[in-house]
């Protein structure tokens, strides 16, 4: 199993090795470019992603073609469109690779087959639900009550690398501001 991965497990699960490495066949590399789609709108999302180099970017456009940018997931963390892979229904996002990455893919039916047989498997879907969650919550309450410039530093302190990594154009889309607000908010910091 590859060693991000292996953290990943260590961090969240008292798992042993043995069984850890018995896990590592469910796991496919994949290698792709940057800006190449995973998953486009309309699509049904049978995967779920785990970053090891890189960075994949969840987001949907709307009716006037504006993007809306709904996570980012750098290394070490999984990415998917949930709603698609748990309804399999066609999807209302894409999903797309930033920069050049190195993923590993389960299919759905290996996932949730891990998910009901492998306890530490469950917890690790468990903590992606709960942290998409959380992250969901937080986000939305950013938008009601907190003007652009807390959003902007609530983002640095969570993600720190984003500035040096991200385009503007993409933090201005997950901030919900234009991009000459992002450059104007990045003066005031």
């Amino acid at each position: 199993m590859h060693e991000v991965l292996k953290s990943y497990f260590h961090n969240l699960t008292k798992i042993e090795e043995e069984k850890l490495e018995s896990l590592s066949p469910y796991f496919k590399e994949k290698k792709v470019k940057k800006n190449e789609f995973l998953l486009k709108e309309g699509e049904v999302c049978k995967f779920n992603y785990f970053v090891i180099s890189g960075c994949l970017r969840l987001f949907s456009v709307n009716n006037e073609g504006l993007e809306n940018t709904r996570y980012i997931a750098f290394e070490g963390k999984f990415g998917t469109s949930f709603t698609s892979l748990i309804t399999g229904q066609p999807s209302i996002e894409y999903i797309q690779a930033l920069e050049k990455s190195t993923l590993l893919y389960i299919s759905k039916e290996d996932f949730y087959f891990l998910v009901e047989n492998e306890p530490s498997v469950n917890k690790i879907y468990r903590n992606i639900l709960e942290s998409a969650y959380i992250t969901t919550q937080r986000r939305i309450y950013d938008f009601q009550g907190t003007d652009s410039l807390e959003r902007l530093r609530s983002l640095i302190y969570h993600q720190p690398k984003i500035l040096s990594r991200i385009s503007h154009k993409i933090i201005a889309s997950y901030l919900g501001i234009t991009h000459y607000t992002l450059s104007r908010l990045k003066a005031q910091l």
